[in-house]
């Protein structure tokens, strides 16, 4: 239990935000979860969409899942190409 919270403490805590005003869903997937498209779901806020995960330092890529399409989230600055032939946000910790 103690190497959990030690684990724990080390994480940081990352909001995730999509504006996407007539959304009905809308998920973020990445590198930290597998890139699955419905693990996790941002909630509908009245500024948008959004989550909070905590994740390890590192790099992680991800992008926005919304109404079953892939999309980059438009305040990330920092891409990548990936293999599908868009490109992959990265988030740095």
């Amino acid at each position: 239990m103690h190497m959990k919270r030690i684990e724990e403490k080390s994480r940081r805590r990352v909001t995730f935000s999509c504006p996407a005003p007539v959304a009905k869903e809308v998920f973020v997937a990445g590198t930290f979860n597998g890139w699955d498209p419905r693990k996790d779901p941002l909630k509908k806020q009245p500024s948008g969409w959004k989550a909070v995960k905590y994740l390890p330092p590192g790099v992680h890529e991800y992008r926005f899942v919304v109404d079953g399409t892939w999309v980059d989230d438009p305040a990330c600055r920092i891409r990548r190409p990936n293999p599908y032939g868009g490109e992959n946000c990265v988030l740095q910790l």
